[in-house]
């Protein structure tokens, strides 16, 4: 067991991770991880634990993290609005097709509120691109 395990482990948070260092090799023959720094995806930043200094390795493994975790997470994202455009679908035959008069009137206006959100958001931000687009020609 000991030799499949990764030599860092990253225990997820909002924004990034704390960072620990995997070790088997003692006596006891335990894992023992050593909290080696904290990481800030957001904003790049990494702050090695207590008075410790990472070493290049260290540094290395850690950036190699953060860049999967950041194309991870958009990857998700992307995912989500998919899910999202195919339960707007759900939603439109739900109210075409089989809800009561009653639930309508429970979820209209909200729906109506976050569509024309939505929908505003998504026209502004296509104008944006299209005059952009124009602008470079």
């Amino acid at each position: 067991m000991a030799g499949d395990l990764p030599d860092y482990y990253f225990r997820v948070r909002d924004n990034g991770a704390f960072v620990f260092r995997v070790d088997t090799e003692n006596r006891q023959r335990r894992i023992d991880m050593d909290q080696i720094a904290v990481v800030n995806i957001r904003n790049g930043q990494i702050k090695p634990h207590g008075d410790r200094e990472l070493s290049d390795d260290d540094l290395a493994a850690i950036k190699d993290w953060m860049s999967g975790r950041i194309e991870l997470l958009a990857a998700r994202d992307i995912d989500d609005i998919h899910r999202a455009v195919d339960y707007l679908n759900t939603t439109t035959h739900w109210a075409q097709s089989k809800a009561s008069d009653a639930q309508l009137e429970v979820v209209t206006d909200a729906l109506l509120l976050a569509m024309h959100d939505l929908r505003t958001v998504l026209v502004r931000k296509k104008a944006d691109r299209v005059t952009d687009r124009s602008n470079e020609s």
